[in-house]
Formats: structure tokens, sequence, C-alpha cells
């Protein structure tokens, strides 16, 4: 059942509308467990359209076997959707540093009370990103250290190549996940891939794993693929590499392959000059999980993130 839980009027009489679409069981016990999939909460987070759509089409093509509430958000930040843009765009506001949100604030402000409202009693909630436009990242679940022995046995079922624990002072407040969590609602972000595109190998790989989740969670009964055995890491272990100049990054090495300590990543080159303005060695054995996807760069840009250590 499709169904609008927040509205907001725009100009020349136009309306905002947030939905989302509520798969229930025919037959309701007043026991089920309910999974909320949000995505959408960036505009240019369009990989979670096509999971929206494989999720949905799934279960409608074997609806007998749903014991439980899915209810779909595919589109939270319908504006910067529609634009293609990652912020709210009237207000060129992050909208996943609005949350919880306020009945009484910005239009973003209560549209993110609304979400959050209509979110409250579930009893899993994940939250789909694309990463942006910059970078490129392995498929991973991120959670935060203070609820990570919680979230542990639902995270390994979303058939990620890794779990990425981060320490809870170092998460920005404002997410909708955060705000969640602080709440006593289970939620944590599934990240993949890159922004404005549609990688079907990576969508997927995450529809896998929410039947996967849906199984553990006793909400859907036909057989699921066996999810991925992932690799459990800490801030401890990610390594960040960032620009020392400006220019024009040429990678080396292969995203999601692992590297060797010395190992050339890429290069900055200067176009004007013809001329090599740096070179990137890897600094440790370990999974490039994040490289950078868009080429231009200025210093200090992210280039690449390795998760050290040697994994099977």
């Amino acid at each position: 059942m499709i169904e609008t839980i927040a509205t907001a009027e725009l100009p020349v009489h136009e309306v905002m509308r947030i939905k989302k679409n509520s798969l229930v069981p025919e037959q309701l016990t007043g026991n089920e467990q309910r999974l909320c999939i949000v995505t959408g909460v960036h505009g240019d987070d369009l990989a979670g359209q096509f999971i929206c759509y494989e999720v949905i089409r799934r279960i409608k093509e074997n609806f007998k076997a749903l014991t439980g509430i899915v209810d779909v958000y595919p589109a939270i930040n319908p504006l910067g959707l529609d634009v293609g843009t990652r912020e709210w765009p009237l207000f060129n506001m992050d909208m996943n540093m609005a949350f919880p949100g306020s009945f009484e604030g910005t239009m973003t402000e209560y549209t993110a009370a609304k979400i959050i409202e209509d979110l409250k009693g579930a009893n899993v909630c994940i939250d789909i990103h694309s990463s942006s436009i910059f970078l490129k990242e392995v498929p991973q679940v991120r959670i935060n250290d203070d609820v990570a022995n919680s979230l542990m046995p639902y995270a390994k079922q979303m058939n990620m190549d890794f779990v990425w624990i981060h320490p809870s002072t170092t998460v920005k407040e404002g997410s909708i996940v955060n705000a969640l969590n602080a709440m006593g609602t289970k939620a944590m972000v599934i990240e993949g891939d890159a922004a404005l595109r549609i990688d079907q190998k990576y969508c997927n790989q995450v529809v896998d794993g929410v039947f996967s989740l849906m199984k553990y969670m006793g909400i859907w009964s036909a057989p699921v693929k066996e999810p991925k055995k992932p690799i459990i890491s800490d801030d401890g272990k990610v390594i960040f590499i960032n620009s020392e100049t400006s220019g024009v990054f040429v990678p080396h090495a292969e995203h999601s392959n692992y590297v060797k300590c010395g190992e050339k990543i890429g290069e900055i080159i200067a176009p004007l000059t013809g001329s090599i303005e740096e070179e990137i060695f890897a600094p440790c054995d370990g999974l490039l999980f994040t490289l950078r996807d868009y080429p231009v760069v200025s210093e200090g840009a992210l280039l690449a993130r390795i998760l050290g250590g040697n994994y099977d």
C-alpha cells in the first residue's frame, strides 16, 4: 500500500510529497517484525531507486513468502532527486544533518521530523547510499561502535564485503541513522559504488542482502542466497590517503583490489605542463576499498582508503 507520509507546499502551487510503499502480509498476527528501507536522503543516491524497485518486485513475485512488514521509502529527498543534487535544493542543506528534525523548523527539518515519526516502531532500518560523485566505495555496512554489538548480527546478513565500525565520537549528529539509534531503533548505513549512477551488480548485491536480512528477521519464508562473510574492521585499521598537491588524479591500482606496501596507487598530473606533480604509493598492505572516481583534485582531497592487513 502506497502512503504519503509528509507534504509541504512549494512555490507556484506545487506540493512536495514523500511516499512509502508498505508491504504487509495478508494475514497479520500483531507480532510481525518490521523492516524499513530508506534511500534518497541525498538526491544523487540513484542506486537506491533500483534497489527499492527490485526489492518490491521480488516481494510481489512471491508475496505468499512475506511473513512480516517491509516499508520502502525510495526518495526522502524528492526535490534533490528531481534535480540530481546531493543537498535539499531549496535550502542547499544536507538532509542527513537535519534529523531528528523539528515540527517547528524549516521545511527540511519538518520533513525530517515526519519521517522519524513514521519510522518509529521499526525493528530495523537500513539507510542505503551510493557514496558521492568523487569516490567509489566497496559495498559495505557502516555502524557506530556504541551500537555495534546489537547491530552486528544484522550487519552480517547484508551480503556486503565488509563492516566498518566507526567511533561514535566521529559520527556527525543529524544523520537519520544516528537519530534512530539514539531512539533505540536499530539502524545502519549501506554504502557502495558511486553517486549519480546505477550499477546493477552493486544493487543486486544489496537486494540479496536485504532478503537475507528479511529471512533472519522472520519476515521472509522463501529461500535466499547465503550472504557473504564480511571483513569486520574499525577505524584503527583504515588508512586515509590524501593529495598533497592539486591537479588531475590518474589511478594505477584497481578499486576493490588488494595492494602491497609501496605499490603505486596513482599519480597527480599537471595537464598544462605535462608533468607529474605527485606519485601516490600504498603505505601498507590491504584492501583498496575507496578510490577517487572524480579526477580533478585540490590539495588535501581524499584519494583512497586502505583497509590495512591481509584478509582471506
